[in-house]
């Protein structure tokens, strides 16, 4: 890849998980290497069997990684992440670094900005060690306005409209 940019899924709506995965499906499918930190997820997914497929062009690894809901966790669950991430960010680092891919996806980054696990300095020093030649996706919600800036492509996903508020959880395949 020749120059590599920064894009940001943002926004209240369902979708930046899954356009994060399908970009990084799609350049998988030109020959590209894709590795996903995923954020605060522990449950079991549907994009975890996938990736299993794709023969070693297409990781994820789990950061400060969860069963609970951020918000169900007690302060010090909270505590013991955010010491557990600082120890494991070193391996996004080390991943950019060595340029070890072509698409690096941190995903839901966000919900650890939010949730007090990093600071809005580091995800932008972050933004910042991003080699030219590697593409940067970072997703979640809320994302700040000195995320967006930096940003060289920002999509906002809204929910207009959705099965969850008539009570559907989240079903195998389709959220999970």
């Amino acid at each position: 890849m020749n120059e590599g940019y920064i894009q940001v899924y943002t926004g209240d709506g369902k979708g930046k998980t899954t356009a994060a995965l399908g970009l990084g499906l799609r350049a998988v499918g030109r020959g590209y290497n894709v590795i996903m930190f995923q954020f605060l997820k522990g449950s079991e997914s549907g994009e975890l069997k996938s990736v299993l497929y794709l023969s070693g062009k297409y990781k994820i690894i789990r950061l400060a990684e969860t069963k609970k809901f951020f918000f169900n966790l007690t302060r010090e669950e909270k505590e013991t992440l955010k010491k557990k991430l600082e120890n494991e960010l070193k391996q996004v680092y080390e991943v950019m670094a060595n340029q070890a891919c072509d698409v690096l996806i941190l995903d839901e980054i966000m919900a650890a900005l939010h949730g007090g696990l990093l600071t809005v300095e580091e995800i932008c020093k972050l933004m910042d060690s991003k080699p030219s030649g590697m593409e940067l996706i970072l997703t979640g919600r809320s994302a700040p306005p000195e995320v967006l800036e930096r940003a060289d492509l920002v999509t906002e996903m809204r929910c207009v409209k959705h099965y969850m508020d008539k009570g559907v959880m989240a079903r195998a395949g389709i959220e999970k």
